[in-house]
């Protein structure tokens, strides 16, 4: 009897599946315990066969599944899955700079809220759209802006907002909405690093106007690369659409024609009536689209989201357990009793008047297996990125300025900034890490702390 396409199929995928219960090939550096990392199986490598016996390659079937099961998830109107988070940052900022959002669309001299600790693709797109980034110092409980240091950064020019949830721990959304409102402020939640992170039960990115998230092997779910913008407003989900793909005016999915039922019948910008839709273009744009591989093991990661979150909120709990007995060297991370902070990582502050510095301690910990990361830039102001190039800006209610010009005056102004640039750094809460390796990573501290006690 001959064997179906289906048979065959079914067959690639069991042996998929026996291949990687034989090889599995994410298997853990050995003596080591990773800061982060990808918790992939068996069901992801067979999405992946089934992705490529389709043959389809771009964005097909697996990548609608995708948008419409994360969109679901965190409950709004619309998800769009793109290469990456970074570009899902230069997406939703880009956005706001649409003409077709009117007397609300950015110009260029316009500025943003931003803060100088964290990742640069945050900043950016600010600076690449001809922005001006407005930079906040933190507060060192969460390592999030200190929103109170907002009210006197804006002027009339200021017209969004633009930061990242640190870590996974959120800033008070409730304070930021209210003065995103009172001064008509467009609000984009980078949460790259805070998926599943909920603030009064409402999940990260889902209270601002956009939100972003990345899916790099380092975060709370994966794609290998990948990223998606979400938003609950249509007129920016389109425009979101249009920059992603190639700066088109048509919305219609791959593979379809004629969404809009318009597709002759148009006359826009000087082109021929009735040119066609499907190549009009509306927006600068770019081509930042996944493939359906990606997608393929981006709907299998989703499915165990919610697993890996719990395994980062008790790994983030045994370490604030098993460490708050040094609170005289080291600061732990807080957050609201509102945030349920989806933990990126476990953020650790050497206290200045410690018998030892941040780089001792880390050098240390890698010399004993356990891994560390910065908080990222540190203090962007203080990267090649700034300092090398020309750049307009402002620091908190300074006047604008010229990146060349920085100096030891302008970087007293964001002290805790530069604190955490200087005694701050964080470990691993993965899933790809558990209890036993926290209480490995907290016996090292404890005992390297001893070593400088003595």
């Amino acid at each position: 009897m001959s064997r179906t396409a289906e048979d065959i199929r079914n067959e690639i995928k069991h042996l998929a599946v026996e291949y990687y219960e034989l090889v599995r090939p994410d298997r853990r550096r050995a003596g080591y315990i990773p800061v982060s990392g990808k918790s992939l199986g068996a069901e992801e490598l067979c999405a992946m066969m089934d992705a490529s016996l389709d043959m389809w390659l771009t964005a097909g079937r697996f990548n609608v599944e995708f948008e419409k099961a994360f969109a679901a998830k965190l409950g709004v109107k619309y998800a769009l899955s793109t290469n990456s988070g970074s570009s899902a940052n230069l997406l939703a900022l880009t956005a706001l700079t649409s003409p077709k959002l009117g007397e609300r669309r950015l110009k260029k001299g316009d500025e943003v809220i931003a803060v100088a600790a964290g990742f640069p693709t945050t900043v950016n797109p600010i600076l690449q759209n001809g922005l001006v980034p407005v930079f906040v110092d933190l507060e060192l409980r969460t390592c999030n802006i200190d929103i109170s240091k907002i009210e006197e950064a804006v002027t009339p020019r200021t017209r969004a907002v633009f930061l990242a949830h640190t870590l996974g721990n959120m800033y008070d959304m409730d304070a930021m909405m209210e003065l995103c409102s009172r001064h008509s402020l467009w609000m984009i939640e980078d949460s790259c690093d805070a998926l599943g992170a909920t603030w009064k039960g409402r999940y990260a990115g889902t209270m601002g106007h956009i939100g972003t998230f990345s899916f790099y092997p380092a975060h709370h779910m994966t794609m290998g690369e990948g990223g998606a913008v979400i938003t609950n407003d249509t007129s920016l989900y389109r425009v979101i659409m249009s920059l992603r793909d190639w700066g088109r005016d048509c919305w219609c999915q791959p593979g379809t024609d004629n969404t809009c039922r318009k597709r002759f019948s148009l006359q826009l910008g000087r082109l021929p009536f009735g040119y066609d839709h499907k190549y009009t273009y509306s927006h600068i744009g770019y081509n930042l689209k996944i493939t359906d591989w990606q997608a393929a093991v981006g709907v299998e990661q989703l499915r165990k989201l919610d697993g890996f979150l719990e395994k980062r909120r008790r790994n983030a709990a045994v370490l604030s357990e098993e460490l708050a007995d040094l609170s005289d060297v080291l600061m732990l991370p807080e957050h609201s009793e509102h945030c349920e902070p989806s933990w990126f990582g476990f953020l650790i502050s050497v206290r200045p008047e410690a018998p030892f510095n941040k780089q001792e301690l880390v050098e240390y910990l890698e010399s004993h297996g356990v891994g560390t990361r910065q908080l990222f830039a540190g203090n962007l102001l203080r990267q090649p990125m700034m300092t090398d190039t020309d750049v307009e800006l402002r620091i908190g209610s300074g006047p604008l300025m010229h990146s060349w010009d920085l100096g030891e005056e302008q970087y007293a102004l964001l002290p805790h900034t530069d604190f955490i640039m200087e005694h701050t750094f964080w470990v691993g809460t993965a899933q790809n890490v558990d209890e036993n390796d926290e209480r490995e990573t907290s016996r090292v501290i404890h005992e390297f702390v001893r070593s400088r006690r003595a």
